[in-house]
């Protein structure tokens, strides 16, 4: 292993960041490593930003944004006519504050990499998640499974998790309509769920109605047991509660961000880390190898 750079990051008495690197970084290929997630949202932001520019005007060779949850990737479209698109916003940002290059975790909408002029690796952490999925109590020998997506926007990436798993599986999808943003009125199943174990899989869960109402949907509609994977455990208004008391036998995410309190206390959420697939990301970065390795499932689960 490396050591950690010495920086200190701090407050001003009026609440401005002061940012002090502490040792030279002039030439060298440095890696700023900060989720954009809660608490704080902003605030982790505007940190990454006053480093992102301390070491560029230290003169650092090569600078990479190490962004394992990238904030503000749902808004990457306009919704009203006089919405703002602040994923590009971002972009936008960290690119004049000095990145020359980012690396993120399962972005919410892929098309955000067009948002910069500067290289963007998105790694997926779909390959790890199925490796502590298929090593879970009986599901070695399970042989009906069924991959859902909770919408049909993510049926992609539950076609790559049942491609990655190796066996025998289907696929199935909720169809949700809205009557307003944020409620749901209604979801059906597209697809056969009858007697098998359902996988749910997504990029985030935040307040967890969707979810788990989803796997309400799949009990209703018979399946015998109702799993759940997801990168990124954003959590918000009580979410673990409402998991904790769902349908859902298992709650499998990453350490994108970091578990609150009350959501590390409820044993159906188990959470697994992403530290190794972005350490090796960043070796073949810094030795000029490829990261597009890091996508292929066999690869990360061996």
């Amino acid at each position: 292993g490396i050591t950690r750079g010495a920086a200190v990051v701090s407050p001003f008495a009026d609440g401005e960041i002061s940012v002090d690197i502490k040792e030279t970084v002039r030439a060298k290929d440095v890696y700023v490593v900060q989720p954009t997630c809660r608490p704080d949202v902003n605030g982790a932001l505007m940190e990454l930003l006053v480093m992102l520019d301390a070491l560029s005007r230290a003169s650092a060779e090569r600078i990479t944004a190490v962004i394992p949850y990238y904030g503000y990737a749902r808004q990457d479209r306009k919704v009203s006519p006089r919405a703002p698109i602040t994923a590009k916003l971002v972009a936008d940002l960290l690119t004049a504050a000095g990145a020359d290059r980012v690396l993120t975790v399962d972005l919410h909408a892929g098309q955000i990499q067009g948002f910069f002029n500067i290289p963007v690796d998105n790694l997926y952490a779909t390959a790890i998640l199925s490796k502590r999925l298929i090593a879970l109590e009986g599901m070695q020998n399970e042989n009906d499974l069924v991959i859902v997506s909770p919408d049909a926007g993510g049926v992609r990436r539950a076609r790559y998790l049942a491609h990655i798993l190796e066996r025998e599986t289907s696929l199935a999808f909720i169809d949700k309509r809205r009557s307003k943003p944020g409620k749901i009125a209604e979801m059906t199943v597209v697809g056969d769920v009858d007697g098998k174990t359902a996988v749910m899989v997504d990029d985030m869960i935040d307040s967890g109605g969707t979810i788990v109402k989803a796997a309400d949907v799949l009990k209703q509609h018979g399946a015998k047991r109702v799993f759940a994977v997801c990168t990124h455990p954003v959590f918000s208004n009580h979410a673990e509660r409402r998991i904790q008391d769902s349908s859902i036998e298992r709650l499998i995410v990453t350490d994108t961000i970091p578990l609150t309190e009350d959501a590390e206390k409820v044993k159906k959420i188990e959470v697994i880390s992403v530290s190794e697939l972005l350490a090796r990301a960043i070796a073949n970065i810094h030795l000029g190898g490829s990261v597009s390795s890091l996508f292929k499932a066999v690869e990360v689960i061996n």
